[in-house]
């Protein structure tokens, strides 16, 4: 067996090459043009023009009219289910207490429950809003909401 050394290490065959040398002569097969053809502002140093150009023609991307919107402040709200709050240990849910259950985010400032599954238990919502037939459902059961 073997024990490597610092004098002896080199890369794994075939894992380095050396770099294309263009425009080194005839033999090299990338000589007189370089690998770039022949004319055009492609052929050029400095040659290049915006992704998304169409030389001058109104591009594709202005051409299509504009859609939709996405909020900025989407991740500060958060829905949450009748079922979530079933599964739950305590009967006084906050926004904290959904947190640490892991039941919304971190970044989450307000949340709102809507009717979804079954509610059998009384539970006191906290700062946390509701659907008018979550409400219901949870009134109807003993629950309320502050």
């Amino acid at each position: 067996m073997s024990v490597t050394q610092l004098n002896t290490l080199a890369p794994a065959e075939g894992s380095k090459h050396a770099k294309r040398r263009v425009g080194r002569g005839i033999g090299s097969g990338l000589g007189k043009t370089a690998g770039r053809g022949h004319k055009g502002q492609k052929s050029r140093a400095g040659g290049f023009h915006k992704v998304g150009f169409e030389g001058g023609q109104m591009p594709l991307q202005r051409r299509l009219p504009k859609r939709g919107f996405s909020s900025l402040d989407q991740h500060l709200y958060a829905q949450v289910r009748l079922s979530d709050l079933q599964a739950l240990p305590v009967d006084e849910v906050d926004v904290q207490v959904l947190k640490q259950a892991g039941v919304i985010g971190q970044a989450v400032r307000y949340a709102k429950v809507f009717k979804s599954g079954e509610l059998t238990r009384k539970v006191s919502l906290k700062g946390i809003a509701a659907t008018a037939g979550a409400r219901a459902s949870i009134e109807a059961v003993g629950g309320t909401l502050a």
